[in-house]
């Protein structure tokens, strides 16, 4: 049996000394989709932070592997430089760096070496033509600006130009249209293959037309109280969660 690529073991998450996830247990293979639903509230967000080693929350019990390797206690930087990626749910502007600095120099970040300039910039407006970015945002500073939607394909951009091997998306459809919505389908589509895995928290079952879901999980009140596949999605979209029964 192969080596999970995201392996999570009896994890306990606190912020602020108060306990948020209560014992959580979640396996991701290579190629999979797996998607994260539940009750605003629940420890969604939490959950995806403490994987990418978010410093506001404190790991008290359980262990974290990626590509088979405990990094339950590695920084940040270093997940990223292993292959995980994090889409916030809402992205911050940073004044002073542009959006194509941004993308090459964490390129160069993740994989050690910068990225030739003129390569760089040329697959970089081919996938901002993907997401219907103009290419003038290129020289904007980083979602200084941008509306809403614009900020979530900035994110999708960077996911695409970086390439991880695990995505770990947090509501990165929500306050987006529905054009908005397909396109952004549609760029993590283009990236997605049989090598990287994705995990994506989402209310909305419209982002996820289009993706081969293999697994569901609802997490309430920081626990993993049902799991299965896409029919899962479809139960909780006609009947909301109360309707999702917990497993024994």
């Amino acid at each position: 049996m192969s080596t999970p690529l995201l392996k999570i073991e009896g994890l306990h998450v606190s912020v602020d000394e108060k306990e948020i996830l209560h014992g959580v247990d979640l396996e991701i293979g290579a190629g999979q989709v797996h998607v994260l639903m539940g009750p605003n509230g629940t420890g969604k967000s939490t959950l995806v932070s403490a994987v990418m080693g978010d410093p506001r929350f404190t790991v008290t019990e359980g262990r974290i592997y990626f590509k088979g390797e405990d990094v339950t206690e590695a920084k940040t930087d270093e997940r990223a430089r292993m292959g995980m990626f994090l889409s916030f749910q809402a992205p911050q502007e940073i004044p002073g760096i542009t959006l194509e600095n941004f993308i090459r120099t964490a390129c160069g970040a993740v994989s050690g070496k910068q990225p030739k300039l003129f390569a760089f910039r040329r697959e970089l407006r081919e996938q901002m033509a993907r997401l219907g970015l103009d290419e003038s945002y290129a020289e904007r500073y980083l979602n200084v600006g941008f509306s809403g939607g614009e900020k979530k394909k900035s994110e999708i951009l960077q996911l695409l130009m970086m390439k991880p091997a695990l995505a770990l998306l947090d509501e990165t459809d929500s306050g987006l249209d529905v054009d908005a919505v397909r396109t952004v389908t549609e760029g993590i589509k283009a990236w997605h293959n049989a090598e990287n895995s994705l995990l994506i928290i989402t209310h909305n079952a419209k982002i996820l037309e289009g993706l081969d879901v293999d697994h569901v999980h609802v997490l309430s009140k920081g626990l993993i109280v049902r799991q299965g596949g896409a029919e899962l999605v479809r139960e909780i979209t006609e009947g909301g969660f109360a309707s999702v029964k917990e497993e024994d």
